[in-house]
């Protein structure tokens, strides 16, 4: 990015989510039914975050966009995952989880952005 060039919040937020994804991936390591993340937990992590707390994107959609690209897979979660939750969540609820190409585009987006020029 050249200087003076604003950061693209779009951009910024698909990667904040895939790294959230990604961290609750590495953290629950074993434990496949704790390594997706509902809407909620996505857009409470990324509360104070700049893109979504200036309102310059919606996580929702930017979370649409990375499951139509492949990066997210979404699913629907009913049964025991759903009743071991809080009481106020629906018994279907649906989590999101980074794929292989996510985790790809991750690591290359970091590694480009963390290049000295």
């Amino acid at each position: 990015m050249a200087p003076g060039d604003a950061p693209d919040p779009v951009r910024a937020t698909m990667l904040a989510i895939l790294q959230q994804l990604n961290r609750a991936e590495s953290m629950h390591e074993g434990r496949e039914r704790d390594q997706a993340l509902a809407l909620g937990d996505i857009e409470r992590l990324l509360n104070r975050f700049w893109a979504t707390e200036r309102e310059a994107v919606r996580v929702p959609q930017v979370l649409g966009l990375l499951v139509r690209n492949g990066l997210v897979r979404a699913h629907a979660t009913s049964g025991p995952r759903a009743h071991a939750t809080s009481a106020a969540r629906s018994p279907t609820a649906h989590y999101y989880r980074i794929t292989v190409e996510g985790k790809q585009f991750l690591v290359e987006a970091l590694a480009k952005t963390d290049r000295i020029a």
